[in-house]
């Protein structure tokens, strides 16, 4: 049996419930009625293996309060904002019915009703309402401070939306190719392309060299699709240009798209605000900035089909054990 995830913040418990592998029936020291409660948090294959579980838990009598906060978890680990916000009815409808006896993961009430307010804020968002949204995640906040982690993102994300509604990115700017000397113009790299996928990335961050073999699938893919890729170092101290050629060197087959040095300060990743590595950005033809924000975001492959439909994500290649 797990321990009490419901003591741990909202992440937390997510985490928690991915780790652990669900539980056999018949485990060891456990009921038919716990078997079932541990399979339902911990399932994160698919929502036809979560409906399973979800059957399998009401049979043995499981709350409709643990199974609405089994969804919840599944789509907060899958970072599916929009099945979050169509939950919201079912949030509302289980408000008033809640007993703590009936949750599987809430400790207090005011835990719970923050996640309500949270999924309110969700729903807000994909509405395009900042004020509703402002309102719901503020009182989340003041109902669950210790859940933070979880509220942060959407905040960070509003407003990273809001300030590069404003951004343009000048084409005429310039910067040298990482493996020569030769100065390139965005310009001539977005000449006869849909768009501009500009990609931060650093040879010292472990994420930027862990994502490559991905980046170099879907480069592919886009490039083929008429989207120019230029990935920007945006540092250029010795050491990291060493590392940084280095890296490229050692990719078989070599990387697709162009790959340039960012003059000095960073003045282009400091207009995007780039602050993670790595980081796609999207750009226009018009230099607007339709997208900001990590490479496996699935707002990039939306914001992509936007552009032409024909743009799909390719399929990654699994892991070991998946």
């Amino acid at each position: 049996m797990r321990p009490h995830t419901f003591l741990l913040p909202l992440f937390a418990l997510v985490a928690s419930a991915v780790a652990q592998p669900a539980a056999p029936a018949g485990a060891a020291g456990m009921s038919g009625r716990e078997v079932a409660l541990d399979n339902l948090l911990s399932e994160r294959r698919s929502v036809g293996e979560l409906d399973k579980v979800i059957a399998e838990a009401r049979k043995n009598g499981i709350s409709e309060q643990s199974i609405l906060e089994a969804r919840f978890l599944y789509h907060v680990d899958q970072q599916e904002d929009e099945a979050i916000a169509a939950m919201l009815p079912d949030f509302m409808k289980q408000r008033e019915k809640f007993r703590i006896a009936d949750s599987a993961i809430f400790s207090v009430e005011e835990d719970w009703l923050a996640v309500i307010e949270y999924v309110q804020a969700i729903d807000s968002l994909k509405k395009g309402d900042k004020a509703a949204f402002k309102q719901h995640i503020t009182e989340a906040f003041w109902l669950s401070p210790r859940q933070a982690s979880a509220f942060a993102p959407h905040i960070e994300r509003l407003r990273l939306e809001e300030s590069m509604s404003s951004v343009k990115v000048d084409f005429d700017t310039r910067m040298v190719e990482l493996t020569g000397d030769k100065a390139i113009s965005l310009k001539s790299l977005i000449e006869g392309k849909k768009a501009m996928i500009l990609h931060f990335w650093s040879p010292s961050n472990r994420e930027s060299e862990a994502s490559l073999p991905d980046f170099a699938i879907a480069a592919t893919a886009l490039e083929k699709a008429g989207i120019a890729m230029v990935s920007v170092l945006p540092e250029n101290s010795p050491k990291t240009l060493t590392e940084a050629r280095a890296m490229i060197s050692r990719t078989p087959g070599g990387l697709p798209g162009t790959w340039l040095i960012s003059a000095d300060g960073s003045p282009l990743a400091r207009k995007l605000r780039v602050q993670i590595l790595p980081t796609f950005v999207l750009v226009s033809k018009q230099g607007g900035v339709l997208f900001n924000g990590e490479p496996d975001d699935d707002g990039l492959w939306q914001a992509l089909a936007e552009i032409d439909p024909g743009i799909v994500r390719p399929r990654l290649p699994e892991l070991p054990g998946e």
